[in-house]
């Protein structure tokens, strides 16, 4: 072991070397987490370690040898998350982080393993891609805590782009392919397929709707809180999924009529009694509107279609109004205005593609060339006109 200004460092029989330096406290020597392949390595993370103890930015490798699977249920333990996000984080790390990196001490995780476990999930047939995004925003948040905590110098996960989600593009449905929807869907779910697609609410917000939200005068639907349900059946009620998502939508006039008998005849009762309640009188179940959903797109041929669909379907139509970005925020709950442009962007592309046809109704008998070949006065002076632009 040869002695240095600051720890020290030994060429070890395989011809690799180590590096030790002694603790601040307990005064006992502390080995590198790994050999080097020359002395000149092994002085330059010597030199490092004892800048980092200078600079007071050290951190302590004892505080980091707790498991990921220990932290991260300690990291649960301390997080006040809402029913639906506690039991989504739990499944992630139960199916997709613990097996494979939960047993790996904190101090240890590197980017490498990060990679190595994003790379495998992302060539598995199952989850899939979204999942995986999610899996690692989980992992990414639970070790920049650990940064925070000081028990790790810097969050392992590094893999560009994995945080984003890639999910397919999602239909829109037209104005005719809603109608048919509401014609198919059994009585008790109309409304809902005419609020989804005109007022653009979650479903979550549309299950939690009581009669005091409807103001049928008015014509307007405030949404205040949103319903979630657990993988155990238990109905949560709570607010929407942002600050921004309290809001009031007005309900275009055709909708109202339709509301009104809906609200005569299948509502629960009093101020406080459900919009939508299920064949019983009780909460509506998830479930038993996805089974009437499925029948419904079934018999008019839309089975590729999802009742969140109709929320975009209702987003693009009210750009395609001329919309601005904060009022489509406002409307759909937006909290920033990057979803709302996503609508605004779709409005554009049509209305390129509709400038493409009028451009096909200018002079579509005459373009100016003579059954010779040759161009007249007007042909000269409208291609000429076209050069000038």
């Amino acid at each position: 072991m040869k002695k240095r200004d600051f720890g020290a460092v030994r060429q070890l029989p395989s011809g690799r070397w180590q590096a030790k330096y002694r603790h601040p406290q307990s005064n006992q020597f502390i080995t590198a987490p790994s050999t080097f392949p020359t002395r000149g390595d092994a002085d330059r993370w010597s030199a490092n370690t004892q800048a980092d103890l200078e600079r007071g930015s050290w951190i302590d490798p004892s505080l980091g040898a707790v498991t990921l699977e220990e932290y991260a249920t300690l990291w649960m333990e301390e997080r006040i998350l809402a029913p639906r996000s506690a039991e989504l984080y739990r499944g992630l790390l139960r199916l997709h982080i613990i097996p494979v990196l939960g047993r790996i001490k904190l101090c240890d995780l590197s980017p490498r393993d990060v990679r190595a476990w994003h790379a495998q999930l992302c060539k598995s047939a199952h989850p899939g891609r979204p999942t995986v995004a999610k899996a690692y925003r989980l992992l990414r948040t639970i070790c920049e805590t650990a940064v925070n905590d000081e028990m790790i110098p810097r969050n392992p996960c590094k893999v560009k782009g994995a945080s984003t989600e890639h999910a397919a593009e999602r239909p829109v449905a037209t104005v005719a392919q809603v109608e048919q929807l509401y014609e198919a869907m059994e009585d008790r779910y109309k409304a809902m397929v005419l609020l989804a697609a005109w007022c653009s609410p979650r479903l979550g917000e549309v299950l939690a709707l009581t009669r005091r939200d409807v103001d049928l005068k008015a014509g307007t639907v405030r949404i205040t809180k949103a319903e979630s349900q657990l993988q155990n059946g238990q109905r949560i009620i709570g607010p929407p999924k942002t600050k921004a998502g309290v809001r009031t939508v007005s309900v275009p006039p055709h909708v109202i009529p339709l509301l009104e008998e809906h609200l005569r005849v299948f509502s629960g009762p009093g101020r406080d009694g459900l919009v939508f309640v299920g064949k019983k009188g009780g909460p509506l179940r998830r479930v038993s509107f996805y089974a009437a959903w499925l029948r419904a797109t079934k018999a008019t041929g839309l089975d590729d279609l999802r009742f969140h669909d109709l929320r975009h379907t209702g987003a693009t139509l009210a750009a395609a109004t001329g919309a601005s970005t904060k009022e489509l925020m406002a409307r759909l709950g937006h909290a920033s205005a990057a979803a709302a442009l996503r609508y605004q962007h779709a409005t554009v592309d049509r209305d390129q593609a509709i400038a493409q046809v009028l451009s096909g109704l200018v002079l579509p008998k005459d373009d100016g060339v003579r059954d010779d070949g040759s161009e007249d006065d007007a042909g000269n002076k409208a291609n000429s006109g076209v050069e000038d632009l």
